[in-house]
């Protein structure tokens, strides 16, 4: 379903309990599914995945082959792409990016200007920010901070 001036375009599609709302946009062959919400100026475009009770948020975009999954949230200026996941209750937002095939899962969060690239993982409570980088086969796992 969607209200406001939200956008669903394309092949894109909008499933189940799923909600677009505000000036977000769902574009290409786009999913959002299940309970998931991209609300605010949110875009999510390319072969993007929103699932479960994922949240796209904001100025925020997922695309490419990007998912968010879970009880994800990405917010604020966040940018999720190529084949890279959120899922679990992770949290990525402020000008963080997430790209290659990362995953940030667990209760992980990534804001700041942190990045997360490669196949790098940000697993557990682990919290990237300010402007790190994790790239390559790199893994924060735990109660890490890297900042």
């Amino acid at each position: 379903c969607h209200s406001g001036d939200a956008w669903v375009t394309g092949d894109a599609r909008v499933t189940g309990d799923a909600w677009v709302s505000g000036d977000a946009k769902v574009s290409d062959d786009a999913r959002v599914t299940g309970d998931a919400k991209v609300t605010g100026d949110a875009w999510v475009s390319g072969n993007a995945r929103v699932t479960g009770k994922a949240k796209v948020t904001g100025n925020a975009k997922v695309y490419d082959n990007a998912k968010v999954t879970g009880d994800a949230w990405v917010y604020g200026n966040a940018k999720v792409s190529d084949d890279a996941w959120v899922s679990g209750s992770a949290e990525v937002y402020g000008n963080a990016k997430v790209t290659g095939n990362a995953w940030v899962t667990g209760n992980a969060w990534v804001y700041g200007n942190a990045r997360v690239t490669g196949n790098a993982k940000v697993t557990g409570r682990a919290k990237v920010t300010g402007n790190a980088m994790v790239s390559d086969n790199a893994e924060v796992t735990g109660g890490e901070l890297l900042n």
